[in-house]
């Protein structure tokens, strides 16, 4: 039987280790690199360079040389997060149990950390190891996948338009399209990027994106709904703050009860595009149950 929480230690750790070794190489060690470090290793789920790896291994391809994405992804996320929680933004001053970035060493500092962790990001992507195990081809397609799911078509665009969303009542159709650029873009890249560095065919890869689609979708509901009922000890970060900045939710426009059952239909559809899939995609399986039964 596929034990998730083993899988998701170890490939954690592999990410992790190799994270390390990205920072160490840094040529100007002190306060910017250092502010790079507390948010870049400060824990979290890992859950996009996770998912890059286990859409490699879903196709027959290999862990480690997918590392290098894996890593860019975690960077990419990490940044984007620095920045998002900037007084000029959420203004929030708690991110994985520990005072953000901006609190921590001060606002100047976690903007250049942030636009040091993405420059790092594209850098890792054309040098790092396992670059050259694979078809140049095939790293381009990942680059521009990448970068397009983080910038103005994709990630950024969706933080501009939450922020325009503040105080607005937004239609169940507007905050899906916002949420697939600001959450799910991402989570789609990193699945489908593992599957081309892992070699996947046209299908697999188009198979994978409706998977990746669905629990992106799937894991802003939650977070949605762990905003509302659940545990600040357990999220490391504070509750009902969406409320409070008055967001259009989805337990605010369909209420809490139909927010979780709309979240299971999302991981249901995420599974059944899997249907053609053998063992190797259990770990995605598997992941898609965890988004929506996290605490966290």
């Amino acid at each position: 039987m596929f034990e998730l929480a083993a899988y998701l230690e170890s490939k954690r750790q592999l990410v992790n280790d190799r994270l390390e070794e990205c920072l160490s190489g840094a040529t100007w060690p002190g306060r910017l690199m250092e502010a790079m470090s507390y948010s870049l290793m400060a824990g979290g789920k890992r859950l996009r360079p996770i998912l890059c790896i286990a859409g490699a291994e879903a196709v027959g391809g290999d862990a480690e040389a997918a590392l290098p994405a894996a890593c860019a992804l975690e960077m990419i996320h990490t940044y984007s997060l620095i920045h998002d929680d900037l007084p000029a933004m959420d203004n929030d001053d708690l991110r994985r149990g520990k005072p953000t970035c901006h609190i921590a060493f001060d606002e100047a500092t976690a903007i250049l950390a942030g636009d040091a962790l993405l420059t790092m990001a594209f850098e890792i992507l054309s040098t790092g190891n396992g670059v050259h195990a694979h078809p140049p081809d095939r790293w381009l397609a990942v680059v521009g996948r990448i970068a397009r799911a983080a910038g103005s078509r994709g990630m950024v665009e969706g933080q501009m338009r939450d922020i325009a969303a503040e105080n607005a009542e937004l239609s169940l159709d507007d905050l899906a399209r916002l949420h697939s650029l600001k959450t799910g873009a991402l989570i789609q890249a990193s699945v489908c990027s593992g599957a081309v560095l892992g070699g996947g065919t046209a299908e697999q890869i188009e198979n994978l994106e409706t998977y990746a689609r669905n629990i992106g979708f799937a894991f802003q509901v939650k977070d949605d709904v762990l905003n509302v009922e659940g545990d600040p000890t357990l999220l490391g970060k504070n509750v009902g703050t969406d409320e409070l900045r008055h967001k259009s939710t989805y337990p605010s426009i369909m209420g809490l009860e139909k927010s979780k059952s709309f979240a299971k239909e999302l991981i249901e559809a995420a599974i059944e595009a899997l249907n053609t899939f053998d063992h190797r995609s259990d770990p995605l399986r598997t992941i898609a149950n965890y988004i929506i039964e996290r605490k966290r």
